[in-house]
């Protein structure tokens, strides 16, 4: 069970190696890098190469560990004993099963996905440890244990919104997916956009990679920004010529608005502008 990637996922050798560390470990995989570096998608993929279950657990700033092994509905258990429901008696009837119990119990090895950890209050990883370390909880309402027969496997991925405890940093393997360079950009768009014309695509990723570069830029674009405004050139049916024209005075590059993502990097641009054009002027 090894993942080198798949046809729609281009994998670097490093986070190729940093995946199969983390299932022979049999360790949690913390994914960190910018927004749009195809942190998500990377569960998906090794999923999708190993022919494994996915099961999604994206997190939120009022998610609980809790949440994550099981809930116990108890007003409606109430709303039910009042209305004089026959399944009152049996507790497990408002037990509501969390995306580790899915795991833990899955007929097949399942790729658990914890999407965005960062965003949940800090105590949140420190209240997972005990149960992603022995692959268990136990449910007290039933009193019955939930063991893991095969450990699933796990991706963690972080935008580094907050610091995680060293004591579950500990327990993990750590791989951070570095912004793809020039080359291994044109591979990722060539996955995306087989078709795209080379002129338009060399242009394209210079644009990009000096868009990226403009000092005081609030939020660089990522990947998956190029890859929306590439379908954008293609559908407008841009020529690369508009791309490789270097006015300083224009600046601002057609469909920005898949690139820059506020207003404050638009007003730089402008502002950018307008004083090339003062001292061409």
């Amino acid at each position: 069970m090894r993942f080198e990637g798949t046809k729609d996922y281009v994998a670097t050798e490093e986070l190729a190696a940093a995946v199969n560390a983390a299932i022979i470990l049999e360790r949690p995989l913390l994914v960190k890098g910018e927004p749009g570096t195809g942190k998500t998608e990377l569960a998906k993929q090794v999923a999708q190469a190993l022919g494994a279950p996915l099961l999604e657990w994206h997190i939120k700033s009022t998610t609980k560990a809790r949440q994550g092994l099981y809930e116990y509905d108890a007003v409606a258990r109430l709303r039910d004993s009042q209305l004089g429901d026959d399944k009152v008696h049996d507790v497990k009837n408002y037990i509501r099963r969390g995306k580790l119990w899915e795991a833990f119990t899955h007929d097949t090895r399942p790729v658990l996905l914890i999407d965005e950890i960062d965003k949940a209050d800090i105590e949140f990883p420190n209240d997972l440890l005990q149960e992603l370390d022995r692959m268990e909880f136990h449910v007290y309402e039933t009193g019955e244990t939930i063991r893991a027969d095969v450990r699933p496997i796990v991706i963690i991925t972080s935008n580094n919104e907050k610091e995680l405890p060293d004591a579950f940093l500990r327990r993990c393997f750590f791989h951070f997916i570095a912004f793809p360079d020039e080359v291994t950009m044109e591979q990722i768009v060539q996955v995306h956009f087989p078709d795209l014309k080379g002129r338009l695509l060399s242009e394209a990723l210079q644009v990009f990679f000096e868009l990226r570069t403009v000092p005081g830029l609030k939020k660089k674009p990522s990947t998956s920004e190029l890859l929306d405004w590439l379908k954008l050139l293609l559908a407008e049916d841009i020529d690369p010529s508009v791309l490789r024209e270097r006015d300083p005075r224009k600046l601002i590059p057609p469909m920005h608005g898949a690139l820059l993502k506020n207003e404050q990097d638009v007003q730089l641009f402008e502002r950018l502008a307008f004083m090339n054009r003062r001292e061409g002027g």
